[in-house]
């Protein structure tokens, strides 16, 4: 009887190298039935190969030379499991977010068309978002249940927490702009004189809350192991905060009477100034990392959101006695950033489908730097605060390179599901 294929051939090559140990010889120079060993030419055909060796050969060394490879052609890192829910979320978020300091803004200078815009947009932008993260947690008793603790530590839990107070706040805003609807007299009568003010306050605190709002989510997908996302770190918050500015700049300039569109043309400069500047430099500084955001789907989606946001500026800046001009670049700027995040997404996702994104800059990290720059892990950042604190860790880095070897990448990556 004989055993599987497998056992067979294992035991034929112990009884190979038990016979070469009692010749005086060692097993790991043992040739396989009916060949020579790996490596070897004492089996080869022309006479003077025979009794050489890679050792023999001037200039070669004694192991043939590695190709890079993964297991089975596997990705070593884990793509993530999100859907396109996840970066419709990121957008809506951006578009809530930059529509609550427009509006605050409007509030401020007396441009009651613009503010009463952008803070009904605010509200349906934040129940969108919610709507999209919960879509992808599953089930509502997710999202409650990441309520029951906050973790600083967890950008999904500090997210979880930003977007619960900004809600509110925003719906707070949104309904003094109902105020005027409702009767003079009785109760309906006190509510609609408080209306106004409570509305104010909550317009500015969904302003104070925003920048969080904005760029936590770049924190978010920079911690995890995901290779182009990770060393994109420094630049995400200032592609988030730039495109969250624009759409708000885009939606001022569709739904604001013309007479009061001008500070939504000047934060559309900025905004636009901001996420071109950073994006630009995550397509060149990244050097292997960038190739996702410049090829496929990514970097389409990419350049046609870049050409966007180029002709809904010069739109903008051009076009400030046409309400259709005015339209068109509102339109243009409101669709860009959402091209953007889902470039981001897509890039990222192929970084991690391809194993040369993990190996090569690990590779290159280490003859540069040696074997410490393996356990460097960069620092936390959050919304804002983050954002400044980049720019002091980018100063004091002095020319080092971020790396992928994070809690995060020994964790696993940071799934909206898990926190």
């Amino acid at each position: 009887m004989t055993g599987p294929p497998e056992k067979d051939e294992y035991q034929r090559a112990a009884q190979r190298d038990a016979q070469m140990w009692a010749r005086g010889g060692s097993p790991r120079h043992a040739a396989p039935e009916g060949g020579s060993p790996p490596g070897d030419r004492r089996g080869g055909s022309r006479p003077e190969d025979r009794g050489r060796g890679w050792r023999d050969e001037p200039g070669r060394s004694a192991v043939p030379p590695a190709r890079f490879r993964s297991y089975y052609g596997r990705p070593i890192v884990k793509k993530p499991v999100w859907r396109e829910d996840i970066p419709s979320y990121f957008y809506t978020g951006g578009l809530a977010a930059g529509c609550a300091m427009m509006a605050a803004g409007a509030d401020a200078t007396g441009l009651p068309g613009l503010r009463r815009a952008c803070r009904t947009t605010s509200l349906g932008a934040v129940g969108l978002s919610t709507f999209f993260l919960i879509r992808d947690l599953g089930m509502p008793s997710r999202f409650h249940h990441m309520l029951r603790v906050a973790k600083p530590t967890s950008p999904m839990s500090v997210g979880t927490w930003i977007l619960s107070m900004f809600g509110p706040a925003a719906g707070l805003a949104a309904a003094a702009e109902a105020a005027h609807l409702l009767p003079e007299r009785g109760v309906s009568g006190a509510v609609r004189r408080l209306l106004p003010g409570a509305g104010r306050i909550g317009g500015y605190t969904a302003a104070a809350i925003a920048p969080a709002l904005a760029t936590y989510t770049a924190v978010l997908i920079a911690d995890t192991a995901v290779p182009s996302w990770h060393e994109a770190y420094p630049e995400m918050p200032f592609v988030f905060a730039g495109s969250a500015l624009g759409s708000a700049s885009g939606l001022g300039l569709l739904a604001a009477p013309i007479a009061e569109t001008g500070p939504a043309r000047r934060v559309a400069v900025a905004g636009a100034a901001i996420e071109l500047a950073a994006a630009r430099t995550i397509e060149t500084r990244l050097g292997l990392l960038s190739e996702p955001y410049r090829e496929g789907r990514a970097g389409r989606l990419l350049r046609a959101g870049r050409n966007l946001t180029a002709l809904g500026v010069a739109g903008a800046l051009l076009g400030t006695r046409s309400r259709v001009a005015t339209a068109l670049s509102g339109a243009a700027l409101l669709v860009a950033p959402a091209l953007t995040r889902f470039g981001l997404y897509y890039g990222g996702v192929a970084s991690a489908e391809d194993p040369k994104y993990t190996v090569v800059p690990q590779r290159d990290r280490l003859a540069r730097e040696g074997p410490a720059s393996a356990t460097a892990e960069p620092p936390e950042l959050f919304g804002v605060a983050g954002m400044i604190r980049t720019v002091g860790a980018r100063l004091r880095r002095d020319g080092r390179q971020p790396t992928t070897s994070t809690a995060s990448d020994r964790r696993g990556i940071n799934s909206p599901t898990t926190g």
